[in-house]
């Protein structure tokens, strides 16, 4: 079964003084094009992290986003309780009769008064927070499975769609041989000059035969044989089934420049539209 790589992930966590919010939304790219936004206090951990990340989602332009939302009383930041009082003491020597109050404003507003302390990161903490990530990376990934259902019935339509107009072309063949006959029968007349039959019915056959679209009709059924079986496997990713489409692109090319026929082109032209249509969704298979 194919995946999407478009997809988008969720899962908060509550913890006795902040909530966590993990965010993981992810978009079609070549490789993987992984973003990493989170608090600096766990930044040591972010190796690790995208190396998580990696291997659950692989390939796409991948935004991961840790969001910390304090809820408790606790504070970074504390009163540098010796600065303030220095602070203090030289503003009662210049001013000795100021109130006590009115210092402290003005000395919590000099430098250093506060200083910020630097959080360790708590290890269980840091277990809940990652069982937190991979929900939000199973929640991504489920997603993108059903992202991936859609574009396989999309595939399965118009790959029948290429097939149907292929075999409508098929069945215009004897009309567009019997016309390329009578262009070169009439041609011949109107020459007015005596031909050799045998010859002429050699050089028709070649020319026939130069013509024939039997064999871009065996490769492309088989490349659309080929492509559906390739989608229903294990080993189903985007890149194999762009190779695919390209060889497929190739023989109704092929098909077209050989019609020779108003209604032939105009539905190898039907094909072409189809197989675009396939080729944009492919890029967003994983």
């Amino acid at each position: 079964m194919i995946q999407s790589m478009t997809g988008f992930g969720k899962a908060t966590l509550q913890l006795p003084t902040k909530k966590i919010t993990v965010e993981v939304k992810s978009l079609n790219s070549k490789g993987l094009d992984l973003n990493v936004r989170m608090p600096s206090v766990y930044r040591e951990m972010e190796l690790g992290l995208r190396n998580q990340i990696s291997q659950s989602l692989e390939r796409g332009k991948v935004d991961f986003s840790l969001y910390v939302e304090i809820t408790g009383e606790e504070t970074s930041s504390k009163v540098n309780a010796p600065i303030v009082k220095g602070y203090i003491a030289q503003m009662r020597a210049i001013l000795p009769e100021a109130d006590a109050t009115e210092l402290m404003k003005m000395a919590v507003r000099m430098p250093d008064a506060l200083k910020t302390e630097r959080d360790e990161i708590d290890e269980n903490e840091w277990k809940q927070i990652q069982s937190a990530i991979e929900d939000a990376l199973v929640n991504i990934n489920q997603f993108r499975k059903d992202e991936g259902l859609s574009l396989e019935n999309e595939f399965k339509l118009r790959v029948g769609n290429i097939r149907s107009f292929m075999n409508q072309a098929l069945e215009l063949d004897p009309e567009r041989i019997e016309n390329i006959k009578n262009k070169l029968q009439t041609a011949i007349d109107e020459l007015k000059v005596n031909v050799d039959e045998n010859r002429f019915e050699q050089e028709l056959i070649y020319y026939l035969e130069k013509l024939d679209i039997t064999e871009e009709k065996v490769r492309l059924t088989n490349h659309l044989d080929y492509f559906l079986e390739t989608l229903n496997g294990s080993e189903a990713n985007g890149r194999k089934l762009g190779f695919i489409t390209q060889e497929m692109g190739r023989e109704i090319n092929t098909m077209g420049s050989k019609s020779n026929h108003a209604g032939m082109q105009k539905l190898v032209v039907q094909m072409k539209d189809e197989l675009e249509k396939i080729k944009e969704q492919v890029l967003n298979v994983l």
